[in-house]
């Protein structure tokens, strides 16, 4: 679970030697990685919208 977790952070980024992704391919179970990749875009999602939620409801010091 933890190289599927990695694999698909490496993916967010877009950056991953070619040996290693040819290694992931190899051994990582293709519905994993779909659902990792959902549950990772999620938090992104959330965390983004948790993030402006807060920066919105600072106090303007204005």
């Amino acid at each position: 679970m933890v190289r599927t977790i990695q694999a698909v952070l490496w993916s967010f980024l877009g950056i991953r030697k070619k040996a290693d992704y040819q290694k992931d391919t190899e051994r990582l179970n293709p519905f994993h990685v779909i659902v990792a990749g959902i549950v990772m875009a999620l938090l992104f999602v959330l965390g983004l919208m948790a993030l402006v939620n807060w920066v919105v409801a600072q106090p303007t010091g204005l």
